[in-house]
Parts: structure tokens; sequence; C-alpha cells
């Protein structure tokens, strides 16, 4: 049977001197499978547009703002994460320059601006934990990793750098 992810960005939008993070905090509808949790921003991906494009669109979408400069920092293959155990494949960026004023909040919950020493103090997914630090780390070459789901909890993690 063919891999047919659910393609995906993920973003972390960088304060301008690079110590603090936009994340979502997931509080506004009580039915979301991320309820409660911090997020970096993002979505699927739409027909007819490249995954620079959709992260920027994106960003645009839920925190009201423009990307001016974008890394890409990683992939992340995440079978059976989905509500149903669909599978993902997210795209994960670094946007380290924008223009505009990011919205207080989305119909998806409140906009945060996040120390980046602290985000492993928040409510998160568990996997978030173990693809964070690849995130923000100094090393340049990106991550690509895998991290099954089973009934809505990380089975393994794994990754490799070229």
């Amino acid at each position: 049977m063919p891999y047919t992810p659910i393609v995906a960005t993920l973003g972390y939008v960088l304060s301008p001197d690079r110590r603090q993070v936009l994340m979502i905090h997931r509080n506004s509808r009580p039915d979301d499978m991320h309820l409660g949790k911090y997020n970096g921003l993002g979505g699927k991906m739409e027909p007819g547009e490249d995954i620079a494009a959709c992260m920027r669109r994106e960003i645009l979408e839920e925190a009201g703002i423009t990307c001016e400069s974008i890394s890409l920092r990683g992939t992340l293959n995440w079978p059976g994460f989905g509500k149903q155990g669909e599978d993902w494949l997210g795209f994960i960026f670094v946007i380290d320059r924008f223009s505009g004023t990011p919205m207080e909040s989305n119909p998806e919950g409140t906009l945060e601006w996040v120390p980046v020493d602290r985000l492993m103090d928040l409510p998160m997914w568990e996997g978030d934990r173990h693809f964070l630090p690849l995130v923000f780390d100094d090393d340049p070459r990106p991550f690509h990793g895998v991290m099954p789901y089973k009934d809505g909890r990380m089975q393994s993690w794994s990754y490799s750098r070229l």
C-alpha cells in the first residue's frame, strides 16, 4: 500500500532578538485534539502550493504577519498521528524575520511570546520535547525524524542529519 501522508508545515517565529518564539496556546475549541497544548504555527499544504508558500500562508493566516526570512530546520514523519490514525509528514521551519504585528489570538487559541529557554516548561505533545531542541540548536544541518504514534501516544523517536 502506498504511503500517502497529510503534508503540513510547522513554523516557529522568532522575536527580533531571537530570545522568544511565538507559540499558539490551543485553548479555544473544546473538540481540538491539541486542546491545552502549546504548538508552533502551521497547517496542511494545499494543492498548487510549494512547502515554503504553505508556511508563509499559514503564518499569515494564523498570526497576521508576513514571513521575510524562513529556513527549513527539518522534516518529521508522524505515522499514525491523526485523529483517525492518519499519517502526517511535517516540514519544520524557523522564521527569523517578519513584518507586521502578530495577532493576539486566532480561532485556535491565544498567541504568546515564550522565551526559547522556557519552551520545555509548557504543556505540549510529548514528542515535541524530542525534536524542539533540534529546531533551536546551532547545528546548521536540517534533521529528518520519524515519530510513530499509536492511540495518541508517541511510540518511538529517531532522526538523522545529512
